[in-house]
C-alpha cells in the first residue's frame, strides 16, 4: 500500500531493534516520521544518521525540513547550505531554503535560489507562485504579477495564487482586478483572514474612487 506511513514506521523501529545504528534505517525513520508530522523524533533520527555518517546531503536536507518545521531557522539554513554545496541544484533543497530565507527576511536571498530553481525546472507554478510572493517582498509588484499571470495559467484557480494576485494588483492601484481576483479566492477557501483583509481594503479604495 503506497503511503503507508504507519506500517513503514512499524517495519524501521522492528529493523532497528535487530540492527541498531544503521544508517539507511536511520535516515528513512526520520523521513518517514516528518511525514507523519513526528518533527522532535524525525530530528532524533536524522542527528543519529549525521554522526554515523557526517555531510550525507540526504541526511542534512531532511534535517533541514525538519529543523524549519521546529522554527529552528537558523539552523535549518546551516544544514541546506551544506547539502547544497554536497549536492548542488537540487530543487527540493532550493525550495526548502527559499521557505526559510522568507521566514528570515532574507528576500534578496530567497530571489536567487527561485531565479535557480526556475533555471533547473521552468514553468513549474509552485516556483512562480513563491517567486511572485518574493518579488511582492522586494516591491517588484510587475514583477510579481508576471510571474503570479504565469503560475495561474499553468495551475488554475489555485487560491493562495489569487489572494496574492489580487493583493499585489492593489499594491498597483487596480482596485477592480483586486477585488476580482479575492471573490474567486474567497469562493474557493472562504473566510481566509488574508483574503478578507486585503479584500476590504480593495472595497474601501475603490469606494473611494467609484464615490457613495
Amino acid at each position: 500500500m503506497l503511503d503507508d506511513y504507519r506500517g513503514a514506521l512499524e517495519d524501521l523501529d522492528k529493523a532497528d531493534v535487530l540492527k541498531p545504528n544503521n544508517l539507511f534505517t536511520l535516515g528513512t525513520r526520520g523521513n518517514v516520521k516528518r511525514m507523519l508530522d513526528d518533527y522532535r523524533g524525525a530530528f532524533e533520527d536524522l542527528d543519529k544518521a549525521d554522526v554515523l555518517e557526517p555531510n550525507n546531503a540526504f541526511t542534512l536536507r531532511n534535517r533541514g525540513v525538519v529543523k524549519k518545521m521546529l522554527d529552528d531557522y537558523r539552523g535549518a539554513l546551516e544544514d541546506l547550505d551544506k547539502a547544497d554545496v554536497l549536492k548542488p541544484n537540487n530543487l527540493f533543497t532550493l525550495g526548502t531554503r527559499v521557505d526559510v530565507k522568507r521566514m528570515l527576511h532574507d528576500y534578496q536571498g530567497a530571489l536567487e535560489d527561485l531565479d535557480k530553481a526556475d533555471v533547473l525546472e521552468p514553468n513549474n507554478a509552485f516556483t512562480l507562485r513563491n517567486r511572485g510572493v518574493v518579488k511582492k517582498m522586494l516591491d517588484d509588484y510587475r514583477g510579481a504579477l508576471e510571474d503570479l499571470d504565469k503560475a495561474d495559467v499553468l495551475k488554475l484557480n489555485n487560491a493562495f495564487t489569487l489572494g496574492t494576485h489580487g493583493d499585489v494588483k492593489e499594491m498597483l492601484h487596480d482596485y477592480q482586478g483586486s477585488l476580482e481576483d479575492l471573490d474567486k479566492a474567497d469562493v474557493l477557501k472562504p473566510n481566509n483572514a488574508f483574503t478578507l483583509r486585503i479584500r476590504g481594503m480593495s472595497k474601501g479604495f475603490w469606494m473611494t474612487i467609484e464615490g457613495p
